[in-house]
């Protein structure tokens, strides 16, 4: 390959498919024409979740090889919801909650990208241009460029109709029309000729594709980013307490630390590529050692350094990895000692929970009772304070809840529902 851009994504093994692959590479070869690409966000939960950040993260690649990103928050696709990946119908949030998750989002993917210079990267939120649109125009302008065959064809749909018990619904069946109008709209707007997604994405991409050639008689192009798994076939991104989110009130940088460190050796180098801007000659060396002296974990700090600054910032991380090396380096350490160990989320629920309800409920401890005497003692603290109180109600937020004098647990309790473009 020509590109810097793509020859880079080949290295690290990040392209699963590519529309149009030798033009597109042709299209971002010359140093001298920067291209301008995106990827879209549906603002499904109050947080983007590590899974978000592989196209994030390829974004930044791209910007760094001269190209221009556009991260699209999907504030007008988020009302509806994309079928991909979903075996049942999505529930429809309200337009407030929708409206206000894509302004968290927003504040979120900017560590991520430089926002100053010539290829300043942009946000965007794609009710700009779907709220303005008129059903009568839309269906025959835009919607007679579909047709229903091609539609029912894609596995996202095709695989829900088969389930007569679920089915689809035409809002959600609608979806690809809508995001096939995004890539348009932002090829309109910015000149944007290439999409990038998950690989569950590729039907909406490729429809993009297809309407901007039709109407407009443009090329566009799309690449999509392989599916991460663990070699255990666990899936990437949960833990016992739940999604390891961006948002450092859901997913503090201890336990983004503490996410990575505990990366299994099978998967660390292909992580390292995948996560990281070090250099392959770099990660080649952590791998190397990592066989040599696995205990040693190397390649693990590494990635756990790297991407935590990525996404809390450097200060946030040196102080989660000295947090990390007094838990479990032996040099003892306590509650004071920076943010507060892995936790878990609560759902929402219509009155305060009572302290020895929320130690239960968050499995602090092994009973209902044990937590009651344990509060008893005095061993329970709620963000530094003891509490005597076994019903002392917790409402709607995040606490740091210490057990005795050595473990203290992140706890999040949710106050509305959430749930985190796929």
């Amino acid at each position: 390959m020509q590109s810097p851009f793509l020859r880079d994504l080949q290295s690290r093994g990040l392209i699963a498919d590519i529309a149009n692959g030798e033009e597109l590479d042709r299209h971002l070869s010359d140093p001298a024409t920067p291209r301008t690409m995106y990827v879209g966000f549906d603002p499904t939960a109050d947080s983007l979740h590590i899974g978000s950040l592989l196209p994030l993260l390829t974004l930044r690649r791209a910007q760094i090889a001269g190209h221009r990103p556009i991260v699209l928050v999907g504030g007008g696709t988020g009302l509806i919801g994309d079928p991909s990946g979903k075996v049942g119908e999505r529930a429809l949030n309200p337009v407030d909650q929708v409206a206000a998750w894509a302004e968290r989002l927003k504040g979120q993917v900017r560590p991520l990208l430089g926002f100053d210079g010539l290829r300043a990267a942009i946000v965007v939120d794609n009710y700009e241009w779907l709220s303005r649109l008129q059903v009568i125009s839309f269906l025959r302008d835009i919607g007679k460029h579909f047709p229903l065959g091609a539609m029912i064809g894609r596995e996202a749909v095709r695989s829900r109709m088969g389930r007569s018990e679920v089915g689809i619904s035409y809002t959600e069946f609608s979806y690809q029309i809508l995001q096939a109008y995004d890539f348009m709209a932002l090829s309109d707007q910015h000149d944007c000729t290439v999409q990038l997604g998950g690989s569950d994405q590729w039907g909406n991409i490729t429809a993009g594709i297809e309407l901007i050639r039709r109407m407009r008689g443009r090329v566009a192009y799309g690449l999509t980013l392989p599916l991460v798994t663990k070699d255990d076939g666990a899936k990437f991104g949960k833990t016992e307490t739940g999604t390891v989110w961006l948002d450092p009130v859901r997913t503090s940088a201890y336990e983004m630390f503490q996410f990575w460190l505990n990366t299994a050796d099978a998967d660390v180098v292909r992580f390292l590529k995948y996560f990281t801007f070090l250099s392959l000659e770099e990660i080649e060396t952590l791998g190397r050692r990592t066989e040599a002296a696995a205990e040693k974990r190397e390649a693990q700090r590494v990635l756990a350094r790297e991407v935590t600054t990525l996404v809390h910032g450097p200060d946030k991380t040196e102080e989660a990895e000295r947090v990390s090396a007094a838990r479990f380096g032996g040099r003892g350490g306590n509650d004071s000692d920076g943010d507060a160990g892995p936790g878990t989320v609560l759902p929402p629920q219509s009155s305060p929970r009572p302290l020895w309800k929320v130690l239960h409920e968050a499995r602090l401890v092994s009973s209902a009772s044990e937590g009651r005497r344990l509060i008893q003692q005095g061993g329970v603290k709620v963000d530094g304070h003891s509490v005597a109180d076994i019903n002392a109600p917790l409402g709607a937020g995040a606490y740091t809840i210490s057990l005795g004098k050595r473990r203290a647990y992140r706890i999040i309790i949710e106050g509305e529902a959430v749930g985190p473009r796929g």
